[in-house]
């Protein structure tokens, strides 16, 4: 009953937004966006987020990939399972694992609407025991037309559908740019808090594959009374970014010529040479914490300094300040490409548990070798050098060259490359367009990887520098809607979480090898949409990788007076593989090679819709369940949500 009052609550509000939306618009061009490319702060179109299709799928967690490792929440930990969507490790690990629920410099979008915009999302799913709920808002207004403010807001809380796993993930953040004539500026700020339950996976698999077993043949099984490994163990996250880059062009004026029956001559600026300061301020803390005494003894291995509970925090923070110097693209005909030297210093600060615990007569296991030098406080002072080849502009060739290099502190000796290059070419009437990449990057492991401090976990390593070679590219046919690519991966000394939930680095090398096509075919109203990874691993213990990870979208797309409907079935497939386990400890994932996990179809049926500026949907999330298999797992001991009956709600409201 309480799906159907969710329904009748949404019913005003869309029909609210109707009235609202049906209001003329002035007759301005459409907002577009943009988001900053590091270190130097170059611009890059991104999508305004106002089509209806694939709405309703980004409320389901496992589909934040085709191949998606994760506690299976909404707002909890997950990692990526294709290797070339997989971001490497930070300086600060623990914000890796729920690095897809908050803002980065790479989610960060600078608008220009012109006019003031808001968009408003509310999300909800569940019942009373498991209510999912999200609710995320973005405000975009022009000053006047080189200067624009932007704010947004990002709530989502979920109870989870098993015990002890419920996430409250509060978001915001603001931006604003001024692109004049000599001066132009870029900032945004943002803030993030997630509060995690962790109830560290089920007791048993069987409570998901056969039920009967260990109910005394009762098949039903109701997924709040499964039990699960962690009684009162919970994690927090939180931190934020600021950032600003500031960029000084020199140059002259250029007067056009006087038009007939002008009186006044027009003159643009024509820069040459911009003066470039990025100051970017990061922090981070990390908070995990057990009063429950029989859980230290039962999850976890060793406990080194308080027996009969945990509460630990980590903090880090980071003070980065870049200067550079560029030549700038087309100042005059014989400028084609972009030229520019940078340099960083960087100071970052770490600080983790201290022992002060007077250890004699305490029941705790003894220090690692070495422990005993970590301090729990630590500086480093970072710099490196850079430069960049850029060409932004054209339709047949763009491309991008940045280098890097390390000069003192742990960074000392890094090398980072990498080169991109893109091009059209009209083929039969229609455009192929190709982008190729390449990258090498022989780079320090993380401080934190190095050393830590924690009441279940310490280390003290010295690993060497990875090397990390990357080749590929991709092939698209517009008309056809295809897409092909492949990318070839060579990775030496590779850091990874050892099945004691420990770093370790593998001395050798690994291959990985992926190849992607995206072919999208329609017939009149009916589509279907398709997404194929196939992935090979040259050393399976080291770098485990489902072989093949398929996303397919069957739907019809058909307009209903001014009505706009997406009804279909999609399906989220990966083949089995050695999925990692989680340690909700230290949020990282750990290698293992004992379950193997995947080869099941995960379906959703749904209907997108748009109406004028409202968007809305309803969904039937993981329809499928107990056809097939019940074997649902996405890491061992954690399994997917059941199915459960979703609906949403976009307006984009013009102010």
């Amino acid at each position: 009953m309480k799906r159907y009052i969710k329904i009748l609550t949404l019913i005003p509000a869309l029909v609210f937004a109707w009235l609202g939306c049906a209001a003329k618009s002035p007759n301005l061009p459409p907002p577009y966006a943009w988001r900053i490319i590091e270190p130097l702060g170059l611009r890059e179109p991104a999508p305004v987020d106002t089509v209806p299709d694939g709405y309703a799928q980004r409320s389901v967690p496992s589909l934040m990939s085709d191949a998606w490792a994760c506690t299976g929440n909404l707002g909890g930990e997950g990692r990526n399972s294709i290797w070339s969507e997989r971001r490497a490790t930070s300086d600060f690990f623990f914000r890796d694992a729920v690095q897809s629920w908050i803002p980065s410099e790479s989610t960060t979008l600078f608008y220009n609407s012109h006019i003031p915009v808001t968009f408003l999302s509310y999300n909800t799913g569940g019942s009373r025991d498991n209510a999912q709920d999200r609710l995320t808002g973005v405000f975009s207004g022009n000053i006047n037309a080189k200067a624009q403010i932007d704010a947004m807001l990002d709530y989502l809380y979920s109870k989870g559908s098993y015990t002890n796993q419920a996430a409250k993930n509060l978001s915001w953040g603001a931006s604003g740019s001024y692109l004049g004539d000599r001066y132009e500026f870029q900032g945004y700020f943002y803030h993030y808090n997630l509060l995690n339950k962790e109830n560290g996976g089920i007791t048993d698999p069987l409570y998901i594959t056969d039920p009967a077993v260990v109910q005394g043949g009762v098949t039903k099984v109701d997924p709040k009374t499964i039990p699960v490994r962690l009684q009162n163990a919970h994690t927090r996250v939180k931190g934020g970014q600021f950032l600003m880059n500031h960029r000084y062009k020199v140059g002259y004026w250029h007067e056009e010529e006087l038009a007939e029956g002008d009186t006044v001559p027009r003159r643009t600026y024509i820069p040459v040479t911009s003066f470039v300061w990025t100051m970017k301020y990061t922090q981070g803390a990390h908070m995990f914490s057990d009063d429950r005494k029989e859980d230290l003894t039962s999850f976890f291995a060793n406990t080194y300094l308080t027996p009969d509970a945990t509460h630990e925090y980590t903090k880090y923070n980071s003070l980065q300040n870049t200067l550079g110097v560029s030549l700038l693209e087309g100042f005059n005909k014989w400028a084609k490409f972009g030229l520019a030297a940078f340099a960083t210093y960087e100071m970052n600060r770490y600080t983790q548990v201290a022992d002060t615990l007077d250890r004699e007569g305490l029941q705790l296991t003894p220090f690692p070798e070495g422990i005993g030098t970590i301090a729990p406080k630590a500086t480093e002072h970072l710099f490196r050098v850079g430069g960049q080849l850029t060409k932004q502009r054209g339709s047949r060739l763009t491309y991008a060259a940045t280098a890097d290099f390390g000069i003192t502190g742990r960074i000392a000796g890094d090398i980072r490359l990498r080169g991109d290059v893109a091009t059209r070419w009209p083929l039969l009437g229609d455009t192929l367009s190709v982008h190729a990449f390449g990258s090498f990057n022989n780079v320090a492991a993380p401080y934190l990887l190095n050393n830590f401090i924690s009441n279940h976990f310490m280390w003290k390593n010295d690993f060497g520098k990875t090397r990390d070679v990357r080749f590929g590219g991709d092939i698209y046919v517009g008309r056809s809607g295809t897409i092909i690519g492949a990318e070839v991966c060579n990775i030496q000394n590779h850091l990874y979480f050892s099945s004691d939930y420990v770093p370790v680095q593998h001395g050798g090398s690994v291959q990985i090898f992926s190849a992607r096509l995206q072919q999208n075919l329609h017939a009149g109203i009916l589509h279907w949409d398709n997404r194929i990874t196939y992935q090979t691993s040259s050393d399976d213990r080291i770098i485990s990788l489902p072989a093949l990870a398929v996303y397919s979208n069957l739907y019809l797309r058909f307009k209903l007076a001014t009505l706009t409907v997406q009804l279909g079935v999609d399906c989220d497939y990966y083949t089995r593989y050695y999925a990692p386990r989680y340690q909700p400890a230290t949020a990282t994932f750990a290698n293992q090679h004992d379950t193997l996990i995947g080869n099941y179809p995960f379906m959703n049926a749904y209907a997108n819709m748009k109406l004028s500026r409202c968007r809305f949907y309803v969904m039937m999330s993981h329809v499928n369940q107990g056809w097939f298999s019940s074997n649902y797992f996405s890491m061992p001991d954690y399994p997917l949500n059941p199915r459960r009956f979703q609906i949403g709600l976009s307006v984009d409201f013009a102010n």
